[in-house]
């Protein structure tokens, strides 16, 4: 059967998640169901990482196998049409061999988490950022987040259900730069990283909040991060502000 990579991109919102499950609708069983419709299925599709409840993605990849064989274009158009009124969108599709998968082949995710610092209740933006009322000491959180960077025992960081097998992980990037956004003043982390533990972003997002609102000194995130307690970490930040952003492959099947 032909395999095709999908580049994705979605609205976490009305989605309890990326992984298919009984009830309520996810991301997975939205483009299941629209492979259906083209072929009769039923279709498994894979995706490069499994965002929770809420969580967007700006280039989520997944795979899919088709008895037809198609035009990577056509699919993905036709992808699109049954995916509609949902808010999810192939940005891309293309052939690949039976031995690219999409979550094994990768070599990097990259995240991206939005704060907008303002007062007023967000409009245009709800559902899109992390909204907190004061402005945070964006040179305070880079002091923080350095402490980061680099391999360590992140199970401070991990939540109590991450099924990984060990804590460990090499963070390659976490940055924060500071963008005048339309609606506000916002902050954007970036995370690069091989792969991620369950809310590990989000665990990291939230404390370094604490250290930009003045609650936590920079010093305290190396504490925490030594302590290898998931008590000692901040509160998680809320899903809605958090993007996977990108995914990438020895060789890019997009390019």
């Amino acid at each position: 059967m032909p395999r095709y990579a999908l580049k994705i991109e979605y609205h976490g919102g009305p989605f309890a998640g990326w992984q298919r499950q009984a009830g309520p609708p996810t991301v997975q069983g939205a483009l299941e169901a629209a492979l259906a419709r083209l072929e009769g299925g039923p279709f498994a599709v894979a995706a490069a990482g499994r965002t929770d409840a809420g969580v967007h993605a700006l280039g989520q990849v997944a795979q899919a196998e088709t008895a037809r064989d198609w035009d990577p274009f056509r699919l993905s158009e036709a992808l699109n049409h049954h995916l509609k009124p949902q808010p999810v969108a192939v940005l891309a599709c293309a052939r690949v061999g039976e031995d690219w998968h999409a979550r094994f082949s990768a070599v990097e995710r990259r995240y991206l988490f939005r704060i907008l610092m303002r007062r007023a209740p967000a409009t245009h933006a709800a559902g899109l950022v992390w909204q907190v009322p004061r402005a945070l000491d964006a040179g305070a959180m880079r002091e923080a987040a350095a402490h980061l960077v680099g391999r360590h025992d992140f199970t401070t960081f991990r939540a109590a259900l991450c099924q990984a097998k060990s804590p460990v992980k090499t963070l390659d990037e976490l940055t924060i730069e500071e963008v005048a956004g339309l609606w506000g003043p916002e902050l954007w982390i970036r995370a690069r990283a091989r792969s991620f533990l369950h809310n590990q972003v989000r665990s990291i997002v939230g404390t370094l909040e604490r250290v930009g609102a003045g609650a936590w000194a920079p010093d305290q995130v190396r504490a925490a991060l030594a302590a290898r307690d998931r008590a000692r970490c901040g509160p998680v930040a809320p899903p809605e502000g958090l993007y996977l952003s990108a995914v990438r492959y020895p060789d890019d099947p997009f390019a």
